[in-house]
């Protein structure tokens, strides 16, 4: 298993490592790793690898075999082999946007508290869909979610064992997606704290570490997307 550097600090931006395989398909494996790979709505992490004698552009990221984090070339080239010491480096400023865009669906899921079916991260905006029967508020939806970011409330992390998340399903808001079990525990996401606090669910992905980091906000269009389905989405400023 690569070690998931980025979930200890999503702000690392710099990091040293070790290739620790290539795949048949030419991905890259290291021993431990600051980029995301692709789940959970959130795009995999693109950025660099450089080592003596050469470097390489990372594409994206993405979940191998045995839970393995592989990054992805965004050429065909000659790859480091196995034992190869390199140094990454994030393309820092996607990845930061996804980590805004990724708090406040977070928050938009408070405003409008719903059963969630459906979700995308990207770097300018996202979007939740809710089982949602009757057309919302734009500007009310909007007006709410900026005062929740205006609090600059701290993002921080807990973690929940498999059996207490079974016993609290209210935790989670996504009908379509189960957090990851099977590990033993789940990592659970906190806005706020204390009576302040505004949300607890599972995630598994990257944030920032208080709201008001996020910024300004606007909602874009609120589409229907079946009977009692629509699609919300929110842009960055």
């Amino acid at each position: 298993m690569t070690e998931p550097l980025f979930r200890t600090d999503p702000y690392l931006r710099e990091a040293g490592g070790r290739v620790h395989a290539l795949t048949p398909e030419g991905g890259i494996v290291l021993d431990s790793t600051i980029f995301y790979p692709t789940s959970g709505g959130q795009p995999g992490d693109a950025g660099w690898l450089r080592w003596d004698g050469g470097q390489i552009e990372i594409a994206t990221t993405l979940r191998g075999d045995d839970k393995a984090i592989v990054l992805i070339p965004a050429e065909p080239q000659a790859l480091p082999p196995p034992g190869t010491p390199i140094v990454q480096e994030l393309a820092w400023e996607r990845r930061h946007r996804h980590m805004r865009v990724h708090t406040a669906l977070h928050l938009l899921s408070v405003v409008i508290p719903l059963p969630v079916t459906g979700g995308q991260i990207g770097a300018d905006k996202g979007r939740l869909d809710f089982d949602m029967a009757d057309p919302p508020d734009p500007a009310a939806i909007e007006e709410a979610l900026n005062a929740l970011i205006d609090r600059d409330l701290p993002v921080t992390e807990d973690w929940i064992t498999d059996d207490a998340l079974r016993a609290n399903p209210e935790l989670v808001k996504t009908m379509s997606v189960m957090p990851p079990m099977g590990q033993g525990r789940v990592r659970l996401i906190r806005i706020g704290t204390g009576p302040d606090q505004v949300d607890l669910q599972p995630c598994g992905g990257t944030h920032v570490a208080r709201t008001g980091e996020i910024g300004r906000v606007r909602l874009g269009k609120i589409e229907k997307k079946g009977r009692q389905n629509r699609r919300v989405s929110v842009l960055l400023a």
